[in-house]
């Protein structure tokens, strides 16, 4: 059960948005799985329709759903492609947060990875 407390700190498409990737990240979504509709899920928490479509949007830009015109919005893919997507996004809003630019992330990782860390 996803719920939103529309007078939090955190704003309610982040709020949504944490709910789906922890809930995918814990197995109780699985891969291929279909997601409510953006008016379904709008109506049953209260939310507009483009606070829960900024949502979707920013999980499908972090690999953990894909969104498939109109047949639906899925959980993506199998569970190491999910685990490295959701930690590469981890680590992109980290680097952002840090003042990082892309290109200086990017060396970062790429050092990381030839080190074998």
């Amino acid at each position: 059960m996803i719920t939103v407390d529309p007078h939090g700190a955190t704003p309610p498409f982040e709020q949504l948005k944490q709910q789906v990737a922890d809930r995918v990240a814990d197995g109780r979504l699985r891969p291929g799985e279909k997601l409510p509709t953006v008016r379904a899920l709008a109506e049953d928490l209260g939310l507009a329709p483009n606070t829960v479509a900024r949502a979707y949007r920013e999980l499908e830009a972090a690999g953990v759903v894909d969104t498939r015109g109109r047949s639906g919005t899925f959980v993506a893919g199998d569970d190491v492609s999910r685990e490295a997507r959701m930690a590469a996004a981890a680590y992109a809003d980290r680097a952002r947060a840090l003042g990082l630019s892309d290109d200086e992330a990017v060396a970062l990782l790429r050092r990381a990875l030839s080190a074998g860390y």
